[in-house]
């Protein structure tokens, strides 16, 4: 949880808050707050969206950090594996002894030299679990650990009042379906997601490069086709979402990934998946 307890810490600076304020203008208590700041205890996902915005901050990115963090302390990650990001057609030297895994989980895995063949192996299925880890969905804290006092942690909006807006934002990410998921040639992943109490749809991507960018369109709705890119390396760690667009059983939808890269090595073409409503 090291990034989402440093983003916490930077968040309650910005609000010039001491913990005894914290606990004053939210339902956490301060030695609460000093569990969440230190990294002893994973705050409930209400505590983060209230710090965002006592400091001013939009909760995307920090309620991202926090799906990823608790996806790792749940220990969740059976139901949606992907398949391992396909091998780099360039055969890569092996110069270290260990594995590593870079934080987004999409490259960086070595092999042992002297033994290349096993290497290979536990790096595929080290790239698996983290890859799981960071596309798990969110799943609500458990009601005992909510305080009673907490408001809005349902939907924010349904069907057509949630056009057009952020699902994070609108509390329609936490329970979602995902209809599709595919892995891109450059290593990206893409996947279609579904909110029943919401009405809606929209995609998302993680493990991708600035400037690439996401499309996703309900079949027959040209105008409302809705974008999303890649713009910092904080990005490419975590998530990107598209905005939703209200949908129900039956539609078809479709997700499209462009790649930054148009020429040279890293260069990939665009590609598109296509899904149903369920």
């Amino acid at each position: 949880m090291n990034q989402l307890d440093s983003s916490l810490r930077e968040l309650k600076t910005r609000t010039g808050l001491s913990l005894a304020g914290l606990a004053a203008k939210t339902p956490y208590s301060k030695s609460s707050w000093e569990r969440y700041l230190n990294g002893k205890t994973l705050p409930p996902r209400e505590a983060v969206e209230e710090l965002c915005q006592l400091a001013g901050e939009p909760e995307g990115r920090c309620v991202a950090l926090w799906e990823i963090a608790e996806a790792e302390t749940s220990g969740r990650g059976a139901s949606e594996t992907p398949p391992p990001p396909p091998p780099s057609p360039i055969p890569i030297p092996v110069p270290v002894p260990t594995p590593k895994v870079t934080e987004s989980g999409h490259r960086g895995h070595r092999g042992v030299a002297a033994l290349a063949a096993l290497g290979s192996v536990c790096a595929v299925a080290v790239a698996g679990v983290v890859i799981a880890l960071l596309l798990l969905p969110h799943r609500s804290e458990p009601a005992s650990t909510l305080p009673s006092s907490t408001t809005g942690a349902g939907p924010r909006c349904h069907e057509a009042t949630c056009a057009g807006r952020d699902p994070l934002a609108m509390h329609c990410a936490a329970d979602p379906v995902t209809l599709v998921m595919h892995g891109t040639a450059t290593g990206a992943w893409l996947q279609l997601r579904r909110s029943t109490e919401c009405g809606t749809s929209w995609a998302r991507m993680w493990g991708g490069r600035i400037g690439d960018r996401i499309e996703f369109a309900v079949s027959g709705r040209t105008s409302t086709v809705r974008r999303a890119e890649v713009t910092t390396a904080e990005q490419a760690n975590t998530y990107i979402y598209t905005l939703m667009t209200e949908t129900r059983p039956g539609t078809a939808v479709r997700v499209c990934f462009e790649p930054a890269a148009k020429t040279g090595a890293a260069a990939g073409k665009r590609e598109c998946f296509d899904g149903r409503v369920r």
